[in-house]
């Protein structure tokens, strides 16, 4: 089974990462691991006046912050992960990701905070189930 794991170093990515290792049976050679950080865009007034190497140095500087933790514990269980860092709304870059990549599951750390909020707001994990064809396992 091919699983995109979105991550964003809270500590929602954290649960999801302890439940997916709680659970053998997400863990092992028979599924294909794809870690997944969305960085904002830096507003584009302020892109416009930064050269395009160090904005993208900047992107890989915050996406590798996330992946560091989590690429020692994962070897620590034994999981290889192919690890992918994209800059955009994170919603819509896993949505996209998860349809284009051919993923089989998405497991996504969620907030858990209530309709309510979520209605005034919005909420990544609401927009990628809105906007995702694949289905979507919600840690919460």
């Amino acid at each position: 089974m091919k699983i995109l794991a979105p991550v964003d170093g809270s500590s929602f990515t954290k649960r999801m990462l302890a439940y997916v290792a709680a659970n053998n049976d997400w863990l092992g050679s028979q599924h294909q691991f794809t870690v997944l950080n969305v960085q904002p865009a830096v507003p584009p007034r302020a892109a416009s006046v930064i050269d395009k190497a160090t904005l993208k140095s900047y992107y890989e500087s915050e996406s590798e912050k996330v992946f560091k933790p989590i690429r020692t514990f994962l070897a620590k269980q034994g999981v290889q992960a192919q690890y992918v860092a994209k800059v955009g709304h994170a919603a819509d870059i896993i949505a996209q990701t998860a349809d284009k990549g051919g993923f089989d599951l998405v497991v996504l750390g969620s907030h858990g905070q209530g309709s309510l909020l979520n209605l005034v707001m919005g909420s990544v994990a609401t927009k990628v189930i809105a906007h995702c064809k694949v289905p979507v396992l919600l840690i919460r």
